[in-house]
C-alpha cells in the first residue's frame, strides 16, 4: 500500500539546481566576508585558502580555485560527470562572488565570537543546499560525500578531521586566541552538516 511505502525520490529540475547553486555559493561567500572582518579562518579547502592568503597576500578566490583542481579527478571517477560539473560551477561561482562582495559590502567591526558563529551557520546552510542538489565546493566536500555514500562515514566527521589539520597548521602562523575563535566557527558548521545531511531523511535526487 502507498501509505506503508516511501514515495519514489523526485529528481531536481535544472532550475531547482541552478537556484540552489546560486544561493548556496552566495551564502558561503558571505560567510567568508564575516571571517575576513573578524580576521578568522575556517576549515576545509576554504579555510586552508584563507590561511595561505593572509600571510601571502594572494587573492582568496584564486587560491581556493587552484587547490580544488586535483579533487575533480576523484569526483569524475567516483561520483560522475554530473556531480563534477555542478561542483566545478559552484567553486568558480563562489570564488567569483567572494572576491566581488568586498566591492559592495564593508563590515567595519565584528566581534570574533559573532563572526565565527555567523560564518559557521551561513556556510553550513549553504553547503547543505549544495549537497542536496548533487554538488559541493570541491576539495574535502567531494571526499566527504564519497565517504558517506560508499563507506557510511558521516560527511561532517570527514570534514572535521581535515579541519583539525588546518587548525594545527594555523597554530604555527597565528596566535592561539585567533585559532580558537576560528575553531568555534568550524564546529558550528560541521555540527550543522552532521545533524542535517542524512541520506535516510532526504530522498530528493539531483
Amino acid at each position: 500500500m502507498l501509505l506503508l511505502q516511501s514515495p519514489p525520490p523526485d529528481r531536481h529540475t535544472l532550475w531547482e539546481d541552478l537556484q540552489a547553486i546560486l544561493v548556496g555559493t552566495t551564502l558561503v561567500a558571505l560567510s567568508i566576508q564575516f571571517l575576513r572582518a573578524s580576521e578568522l579562518f575556517t576549515g576545509q579547502i576554504a579555510g586552508l585558502s584563507l590561511v595561505l592568503s593572509y600571510p601571502s597576500g594572494l587573492p582568496f578566490g584564486a587560491i581556493f580555485f587552484l587547490l580544488n583542481l586535483p579533487f575533480y579527478l576523484l569526483a569524475i571517477k567516483q561520483l560522475g560527470w554530473r556531480f563534477t560539473i555542478k561542483s566545478f560551477l559552484s567553486v568558480a561561482l563562489m570564488s567569483t562572488i567572494a572576491e566581488s562582495l568586498p566591492l559592495v559590502l564593508t563590515i567595519n567591526h565584528l566581534h570574533p565570537a559573532l563572526g565565527a558563529t555567523l560564518s559557521g551557520m551561513l556556510a553550513g546552510v549553504g553547503l547543505l543546499m549544495l549537497f542536496r542538489h548533487g554538488a559541493t565546493l570541491g576539495g574535502v566536500g567531494i571526499v566527504a560525500l564519497w565517504a558517506q555514500d560508499t563507506k557510511g562515514i558521516k560527511a561532517g566527521h570527514v570534514q572535521l578531521g581535515f579541519d583539525l589539520g588546518v587548525f594545527l597548521l594555523a597554530l604555527f602562523l597565528f596566535d592561539w586566541e585567533r585559532v580558537l575563535w576560528s575553531l568555534l566557527g568550524a564546529v558550528v558548521l560541521n555540527i550543522l552538516i552532521t545533524v542535517n545531511h542524512r541520506r535516510d531523511r532526504y530522498i530528493a535526487r539531483s
